[in-house]
């Protein structure tokens, strides 16, 4: 890699790298934490609609109020300072700007903030990995179109786990499948944000004293952020999602090949090509041992006897033949590596991982009996679980996509554990978005 003596031969010359940033929630502020240390790197904008908590964040990350200061996005692009807004639009628009970094969260707004940027032809860097999963593809088609780069986020295990399928493809192995850590066990599944804090051992005294949003862990804890994640893999990679879902197969470091190979060569897997979760909990909610919670993997084949043997002579992690091995980075560290992605769109015009296809879908499916009548109340709630599913899969049962499952109301009754259809709910909101997935649904691999 060579980002950094990019950036430095750059700033010499006197064009530092220009950054808006949506979203100063936890990633956003952690994406602020390191870009004061990079120089050249300018976030010259950043939009929240909480000032006072952005200024909070600034502070907490060790931002100086001065650095702050400018009065405009032009003053800050003329004195290398920053602007503080609640304007996100006047950021996708700025001149001057180079990339935005879409990092709210709320997949809808995340979308309409990116079709601005990229109109605007500034780079993006979607955090916002629901947004992504929702209409990543038309996006990227979007962006491609404007001769700008749409990236998934780097420090973000989806990006990570593209870069472990592209160094997989780089040196020639055979692609098994790909997926990430996770700590799940299948009572997790019907979590709320009311029950959410005793899957992670904290006590409500410990929770008051951080600033924990408990449908955002909550995501993370019902296997919804998995889905979103896998699915926005899936369509970035080519890997296919399980048919009726990820299964979240217990796996330890020293298991990773021996697992996540196929049925027929002793594997979980049904296939080969497949993403899924490696759970760090048995269903009986043991621990496993060695397990990968916030590590990402890649397990692959040996094209041939002598590759096989090479496996063995380096000691890479295999499974019992020694045909099948495994890859894996240990942790990802979210906002604290975003940069690279900015970077390597701005001084590359590469991407760190993109939604180049409509191949696989996370789509809302219920937690619980509902009557007629019922509110749901999307990622993270009481009321349904995103399922990665294929694309093909959604198409065919019409599934409402976990993006658009807020504030939408039940016009007939659903099942525990059931897929939501666009017939089961009545829509008010976000109309402009449900025509954007009509568009997409065009871009189905192999036709709807």
């Amino acid at each position: 890699m060579n980002l950094s003596s990019m950036l430095a031969e750059r700033t010499a010359a006197g064009r530092p790298v220009r950054v808006g940033l949506i979203g100063a929630g936890k990633f956003g502020s952690m994406i602020l934490a390191q870009a004061k240390c990079i120089p050249g790197y300018h976030v010259a904008a950043i939009a929240d609609l909480d000032l006072g908590k952005t200024r909070a964040a600034l502070a907490r990350v060790g931002w100086p109020e001065e650095r702050v200061a400018a009065a405009s996005i032009g003053a800050a692009l003329d004195d290398g300072t920053t602007h503080l807004t609640e304007d996100a639009g006047a950021v996708c628009t700025a001149e001057g700007i180079d990339c935005v970094i879409e990092a709210t969260g709320h997949p809808t707004a995340g979308i309409r903030h990116a079709l601005a940027a990229i109109e605007a032809g500034k780079h993006v860097v979607m955090v916002n990995v629901e947004a992504d999963v929702l209409c990543g593809p038309l996006l990227a088609a979007r962006a491609k179109e404007k001769g700008v780069v749409y990236s998934m986020a780097y420090g973000d295990q989806p990006a990570a786990i593209c870069e472990l399928v592209d160094w997989v493809h780089a040196c020639g192995f055979e692609l098994v499948a790909a997926g990430k850590g996770m700590n799940f066990a299948p009572p997790y599944r019907y979590s709320t944000p009311d029950t959410v804090w005793g899957f992670f051992g904290w006590s409500a005294e410990e929770v008051a004293k951080g600033d924990f949003n408990p449908k955002m862990y909550n995501s993370f804890t019902d296997g919804t952020k998995a889905a979103i994640e896998m699915a926005a893999v899936a369509n970035a990679t080519g890997l296919d999602c399980p048919e009726d879902g990820l299964a979240f197969h217990p796996s330890g470091l020293q298991d990773l090949a021996e697992v996540f190979k196929p049925e027929a060569e002793g594997g979980r897997l049904p296939k080969a090509g497949i993403v899924d979760i490696a759970a760090s909990r048995e269903p009986d909610g043991r621990v496993v041992l060695n397990n990968i919670q916030y590590g990402m993997f890649v397990t692959f084949r040996a094209p041939d006897a002598y590759t096989r043997a090479c496996f063995q002579q380096y000691g890479l992690l295999t499974d019992k033949s020694g045909w099948y091995g495994s890859m894996w980075r240990p942790f990802h560290l979210i906002g604290l590596e975003t940069s690279v992605s900015v970077l390597s769109a701005c001084l590359r015009g590469e991407p760190t991982g993109t939604s180049g296809r409509y191949h696989a879908d996370a789509v809302a499916t219920a937690k619980a009996d509902f009557p007629a009548g019922t509110m749901l109340d999307g990622e993270g709630g009481f009321t349904v679980w995103a399922k990665a599913i294929p694309a093909a899969r959604s198409v065919a049962l019409n599934a409402l996509p976990i993006g658009l499952a807020h504030h939408a109301r039940l016009k007939r009754p659903v099942a525990r554990d059931q897929i939501v259809s666009f017939e089961d709910v009545e829509l008010v909101d976000d109309l402009d978005i449900v025509a954007m997935r009509r568009d997409q649904v065009a871009m189905l691999d192999g036709g709807p």
